[in-house]
């Protein structure tokens, strides 16, 4: 005898209206920005441009506060996946804008894929859903060169086959496509930068770019370092004064002039030999050797020798300006006063 069975219908539990405090422009005209991840490479540089340019700024990281960050910006620590945490800062804060920095890098991410898809993936998702519920003008979000795969015809534009190679590529491509979802289905202003390799004045954070940050780290400080890469791999790269001004740049552009979300930028794209030949021109005692990593290599191997962005230099004027002999010599006088060696 065959039993049939109804299934039940759940109806959805009855919500609470969200009553949502009243969001102004600060007094001199500045925007309410909320950033995720500001601990690391990028938020060191951009905070301190974001508050001398009148923006009230708030944190949400993991990290603890470093000593470096601007005395104006708050900081506030929590988890980027945990949609709870999310939801309370941005109702708190009720910032314009979000950048949203959050994530593990390619590198370190292949080390811990499973935590990578969670912060990476899972804090995009969180991020977009509380820029939804709280009525966030504005998601900007940083993209990679990870996103690519193997094979494409050099330089690569922005319109090609996305196949990436790594669980950060995975997730920043996932990521691109959610947040283009979340502007058509909810009216979110998505947009964002495809970065290539970023070089600053700091300590490398974990992505497979780090061999070129630590020529000039490690040559001042060590005397010496050996790349995990081949001398002439070729990537592109962007010194992190030209990334920042391009966030600031995109965010700030007039939506209709933008043709589309995502944009690929470009600046440089040295082989790390030729990397290598800037530092030891401004470095001569540095000791600067090759042995190839086969499983970073080959993340390298996947990766573009060089970018076409020229959608965003028609649509929002994008154009870069350290080449790689002036990121050399304003890199090194950085590093100098950071290690506190002498000149």
């Amino acid at each position: 005898m065959t039993r049939t069975v109804r299934a039940r219908t759940l109806e959805p539990p009855a919500l609470e209206p969200i009553v949502l405090p009243r969001r102004s422009r600060t007094d001199d005209g500045g925007m309410k920005i909320l950033i995720t991840g500001a601990g690391g490479q990028i938020g060191t540089d951009l905070l301190p441009l974001l508050v001398a340019r009148g923006d009230t700024v708030t944190v949400f990281d993991l990290s603890a506060r470093p000593a470096s960050c601007p005395s104006e910006v708050e900081w506030v620590r929590g988890d980027i996946t945990y949609a709870a945490e999310v939801n309370t800062v941005v109702a708190r804060a009720r910032p314009h804008r979000i950048l949203h920095l959050a994530a593990i890098l390619s590198a370190a991410g292949e080390g811990v894929p499973h935590r990578a898809y969670r912060v990476n993936m899972d804090g995009t998702h969180n991020v977009l859903e509380a820029a939804r519920l709280f009525e966030v003008e504005q998601v900007f979000f940083t993209s990679t060169i990870a996103a690519f795969g193997p094979g494409l015809a050099q330089p690569v534009g922005d319109d090609v086959p996305l196949r990436p190679t790594t669980m950060y590529g995975i997730t920043k491509v996932a990521g691109e496509l959610l947040g283009e979802y979340y502007e058509r289905a909810f009216g979110i202003d998505f947009r964002g930068v495809r970065f290539p390799g970023l070089i600053n004045a700091g300590i490398p954070g974990g992505g497979t770019s780090d061999y070129a940050l630590f020529m000039y780290v490690d040559g001042m400080r060590k005397g010496r370092y050996e790349s995990f890469c081949r001398p002439d791999s070729r990537i592109p790269f962007m010194y992190m004064p030209d990334a920042i001004r391009a966030m600031l740049e995109l965010m700030d552009a007039p939506k209709e002039e933008l043709r589309r979300s995502i944009y690929n930028i470009a600046a440089i794209h040295p082989t790390a030999q030729e990397i290598a030949n800037a530092v030891k021109a401004r470095l001569p005692e540095a000791q600067l050797t090759f042995v190839s990593d086969p499983r970073r290599q080959a993340i390298l191997d996947s990766w573009p020798d060089a970018l076409d962005d020229s959608n965003a230099r028609r649509d929002w004027g994008w154009k870069h300006e350290y080449d790689l002999d002036a990121m050399s010599d304003d890199l090194i006088a950085k590093l100098r006063q950071l290690v506190g060696a002498p000149a």
